[in-house]
């Protein structure tokens, strides 16, 4: 008698309206193959907390930014607890999952980031510039960011933001792994186009930069997207580590590159199913 297959619910913004990106299209064409492997149901992150109790597991991806449901995030982080059921990423991310206090703690202990400070007595640590950025603590996909002059910053200082100078940078890249496993970059030649990526060849250098954030973050499964700026230096500096919903950028990567990544993730999957006692050896 053939073994049952897991059922995963995976959580997703089929219509999540994101500026130059289709969480739609690349969720669909995921679960389009990873059907090839498991039983799965597609819900929205509203929905998920009541829906879970029915599934092995649940996948979360392209759910949009958790401050359009939090209520609903919330009760589903407590649910998952308290019931034990194994989600993918886990819960236990210390990067943007967890909000952006982890980009002050990392400028304060010299890792390279972009110099980000929250208090108003802070602000002296942070290189002179004449423009800053103000982000919510718990923003994202650029919610609530503003570029402000540094005559106004101190004023802005509340608690709830974070503070950042203005990085003049060459171009911005990304890094993707599944597990701790490189599998490709992308970067905007353009800055003022985040959205339109083109395939990015790092040097050994590029990606021990990279690997220092994932090894930081201990996450053993899932997805994760190291998010950088070439500052005018040349170093690298980090933007955001996000290992909650990082959108893949899929459609900038040609057949075998995406074909090469589904596979990746279909192994990883599996293997986090394992390791949690929802699939046999």
């Amino acid at each position: 008698m053939p073994l049952a297959r897991p059922r995963v619910l995976y959580v997703t913004d089929l219509a999540y309206p994101a500026r130059g990106r289709r969480y739609g299209d690349e969720d669909i064409f995921l679960t389009s193959r990873l059907r090839e492997d498991f039983d799965l149901a597609l819900c929205h992150p509203r929905d998920a907390t009541a829906l879970m109790d029915g599934f092995d597991a649940v996948v979360v991806r392209n759910s949009g930014p958790v401050l359009a449901y939090q209520d609903a995030y919330d009760a589903f982080r407590t649910r998952a607890s308290a019931t034990g059921k194994p989600v993918y990423n886990p819960l236990t991310g210390r990067g943007d999952m967890a909000g952006k206090q982890y980009l002050v703690d990392l400028s304060a202990a010299g890792h390279p980031v972009i110099p980000t400070v929250d208090r108003p007595h802070d602000l002296h640590l942070l290189p002179e510039a004449q423009r800053y950025v103000v982000k919510p603590r718990l923003g994202a996909d650029s919610v609530g960011l503003r570029v402000v002059p540094a005559a106004e910053v101190r004023g802005l200082v509340d608690g709830s933001v974070l503070v950042q100078p203005h990085v003049d940078f060459a171009y911005e890249v990304s890094f993707y792994f599944v597990d701790h496993d490189f599998q490709y970059a992308l970067h905007t030649p353009d800055p003022d186009r985040r959205w339109q990526l083109q395939p990015y060849g790092p040097t050994p250098e590029d990606l021990e930069f990279a690997r220092h954030f994932i090894d930081w973050n201990t996450l053993d499964h899932g997805i994760q997207r190291v998010d950088a700026c070439r500052a005018p230096g040349g170093e690298l500096l980090l933007v955001e580590l996000e290992d909650l919903n990082p959108y893949l950028s899929l459609d900038a990567l040609d057949e075998a590159g995406r074909e090469a990544f589904v596979t990746a993730v279909a192994a990883s999957l599996r293997r986090f199913l394992r390791d949690t006692g929802v699939m046999g050896d």
